[in-house]
């Protein structure tokens, strides 16, 4: 529904009385599957789950932020809340200046269109780019659907729009066309609806909102849909319990039909970021920079101030290849996936700057896909002699991988971290492949001469990895 009109009540009666079973009973949720639960509605019991293998593999997916704010694309993807909420001025004029004076946020809707919008386009993009996963927002902050949501009537992209169900075309076309995991992030608070304003203004001791909206919402997406990561954000302030997230959870643990391969985030209520949940993003392109004793995500962007496109960024807004190819070396070394975002058009394009960055780390991973995928911290992360060095291991094959983003200029390369043995140890560049000459040093570390490689025989740009079998 659009953000500013009620339900119709007769229909949402009898939604109100099965979601009311719903949050008693999670395993009478839409699509149950026959099997006895394993995990009690409790935190406790929920972060006692292991997390899907395939995750922490994958290191690399890719962010969609997509919607009606794609229209205006303007200064931010927070838009409406910026002109309407807090009034700035930048977003006023800018209003002014384009747009009539009696004109209504809902009044993007019909101009989100999607009109170019090819969704076995994206996915080839997507699979070229290296990632492994990537996460589609089916519902930002806004309200607006990007699948016929049966509980959003009049204000998704089925009904208004693009009168297509944009979540579906992606879907299948990620799963026909690449080897990559489809996921979903969905704002479980909207802005502007009513139902949320009055349950907030009650200091959410009423749960009208997540029993009529957020909750059938999320059922409906796992069933439809299966996406093996719910990337769940926007707690509106809100606890955790008035969201009912250990219980759906729960359910979505014990009886969806991706209960063994779905991951989670930690965004589930105000205090459980960073805290609850399957990994922790912990905060907006957060990268701490040393090894964390549980699995995290860097959710970052390509543009540096913005998840949704805009019309306004310039060339220096956007993050160049080498720094995104560093902010993948260093978010995989300490443990972490990285999850980088572009900004689709409103009418359904990706950028050529997107475009091109995607393709470029797809080329880089080609050539170094080794040190990054499947791969584990190692004992150091990173090099604490020579600069912009940083490690990551595969323990079964006594493997260390070294990852170094600046080519010397002697051609020899110190690593003081590695414990090398005579006769033992072995040493080459990735897209290389010859031995390396290299020479251990005391008390510790060793010098790796690389080869003499012209600008067109290096085998990778932005970044290079040395693998070194039996180091310790």
């Amino acid at each position: 529904m659009r953000p500013q009109a009620l339900p119709g009540l007769p229909r949402a009666l009898p939604l109100l009385l099965l979601l009311l079973l719903l949050l008693l009973s999670p395993s009478l949720a839409p699509g149950a599957a026959p099997r006895a639960p394993r995990f009690d509605p409790t935190w406790e019991s929920l972060d006692a789950r292991s997390l899907p293998v395939w995750f922490d593999r994958a290191k690399f997916g890719i962010f969609i932020h997509w919607g009606v704010f794609s229209v205006p694309s303007f200064g931010s993807e927070w838009f409406w809340w910026y002109w309407q909420e807090k009034k700035i001025p930048m977003y006023m004029e800018f209003m002014k200046n384009n747009y009539p004076p009696n004109f209504k946020y809902e009044d993007f809707g019909p101009l989100f269109t999607a009109k170019f919008f090819n969704a076995s386009h994206w996915a080839d993009i997507f699979q070229a780019s290296g990632a492994k996963y990537i996460v589609l927002t089916s519902k930002h902050h806004e309200g607006f659907t990007l699948w016929g949501s049966q509980y959003s009537w009049n204000w998704n992209a089925v009904d208004e729009g693009p009168k297509r169900d944009l979540v579906k075309e992606l879907e299948v076309a990620i799963r026909k066309r690449t080897d990559l995991r489809f996921g979903l992030y969905y704002s479980l608070f909207e802005w502007f609806h009513p139902l949320f304003l009055e349950d907030k203004s009650r200091s959410f001791q009423q749960q009208q909102f997540p029993v009529s909206k957020t909750l059938p919402e999320l059922y409906e997406l796992v069933n439809k849909y299966q996406p093996e990561i719910l990337w769940s954000d926007g707690d509106g302030d809100a606890p955790d319990h008035y969201w009912n997230s250990t219980g759906f959870l729960a359910w979505l643990y014990n009886r969806s039909p991706v209960r063994d391969t779905v991951v989670t985030n930690d965004r589930w209520g105000y205090g459980t970021i960073c805290k609850h949940g399957g990994y922790y993003t912990c905060s907006d392109r957060y990268n701490p920079g040393h090894l964390l004793p549980h699995k995290w995500e860097n959710c970052m962007t390509i543009d540096k101030f913005s998840w949704g496109y805009r019309r306004d960024a310039g060339i220096n807004d956007y993050l160049t290849i080498e720094e995104l190819v560093k902010e993948l070396v260093e978010t995989v070394s300490c443990g972490g996936n990285l999850l980088m975002n572009i900004g689709p058009t409103h009418d359904g394009t990706i950028s050529v700057i997107f475009e091109e960055r995607l393709r470029q780390m797809g080329t880089w991973l080609k050539v170094n896909g080794e040190a990054i995928y499947e791969t584990h911290p190692w004992r150091s992360q990173s090099d604490d002699v020579t600069p912009n060095v940083w490690y990551t291991s595969k323990r079964k094959q006594k493997l260390v991988y070294a990852i170094f983003l600046e080519w010397p200029t002697s051609r020899h390369l110190f690593l003081s971290q590695p414990i090398a043995t005579l006769g033992v140890t072995k040493i080459k560049l990735l897209g290389n492949g010859q031995p390396l000459n290299w020479t251990s040093l005391k008390p510790n570390g060793l010098l790796v001469e690389l080869p003499h490689l012209t600008l067109h025989q290096m085998p990778c740009k932005w970044g290079w990895a040395l693998a070194l079998t039996n180091v310790i």
